[in-house]
């Protein structure tokens, strides 16, 4: 499993987890990154992402948390760190921050999904067959690379040519491999898994919701208002943008977590807190 460390030495210890079929994590949250300058930054790259192995066990939220936290503990970072999630992430710091609510001092979303009973009842797409796999394998992914690069590319300025020339390089290396794909079969039985799950009450969770979402799914503000109603200290910050917010919001995220993280005690915050931008 591949890890990459950036930011500041020494600084609060803040771990990222990417979405579902995010290329190249440590690439993709590239943005996010310089932003945070003054933590210490780390990327795990669960298996199937990135530089990891293309290949592993069962991708049940239970495997990917021991993996995660093997990892972790691994590199002796400080503790408690904090635990920053995108997208289907969101399941993994759910269940994170209860399996282990020791070694994690707050959790943040980047538009998080919420384990929801729809997702309980969704099934793995052509009966369990990697069609993705097969059109990966014919070169069809390869071509399009080729040919029209931009069609990979993240929709955001904030990347440097040689990051977006690697995270094309990357798209023809690891999409549609063995064990995305059986993570992608399995979010139907991750959202079972979770079910009637929610924070620990004293855990702080700052959620960014995109615009977007909130736009495109009616029930994407509700789920989330209802998964953080039992925490004692929470927030919710629209962001205007993609699903993808740190490609282009990369600033106000950071600001805002850094503010997040310094009010600890909540002094003159009140519990339930909505902004947009």
């Amino acid at each position: 499993m591949n890890v990459v460390r950036g930011g500041t030495e020494g600084g609060q210890p803040l771990v990222l987890l990417s979405g579902l079929g995010t290329i190249a994590p440590a690439l993709d949250f590239a943005p996010l990154i310089r932003e945070l300058v003054a933590y210490d930054v780390i990327v795990v790259e669960r298996f199937g992402y990135g530089y990891s192995d293309m290949s592993a066990r069962d991708r049940t939220v239970e495997n990917i948390n021991t993996e995660l936290h093997e990892a972790l503990s691994s590199l002796h970072i400080g503790k408690p760190y904090v635990l920053a999630g995108h997208s289907i992430a969101g399941f993994y710091t759910l269940d994170y921050a209860n399996r282990y609510p020791s070694e994690v001092s707050a959790v943040i979303g980047i538009d998080p999904t919420v384990p929801t009973a729809e997702l309980e009842k969704g099934s793995a797409a052509g009966g369990g067959i990697n069609i993705i796999g097969i059109l990966s394998a014919i070169g069809l992914v390869r071509t399009v690379v080729s040919v029209a690069p931009g069609e990979v590319d993240p929709r955001s300025d904030d990347f440097t040519t040689t990051e977006l020339e690697r995270m094309r390089q990357m798209t023809i290396w690891n999409f549609g491999n063995a064990a995305v794909a059986d993570e992608s079969a399995r979010v139907a039985s991750n959202a079972a898994a979770l079910h009637g799950v929610t924070y620990p009450e004293n855990m702080p969770v700052l959620h960014f919701l995109a615009s977007d979402s909130v736009t495109a799914f009616p029930d994407w503000l509700e789920s989330h208002n209802n998964q953080l109603k039992s925490v004692n200290r929470h927030e919710i910050v629209e962001l205007k943008g993609l699903h993808n917010l740190h490609w282009t919001q990369s600033a106000a995220m950071a600001q805002k977590i850094t503010q997040f993280l310094q009010d600890t005690d909540g002094n003159g915050r009140p519990e339930d807190k909505e902004q947009s931008f």
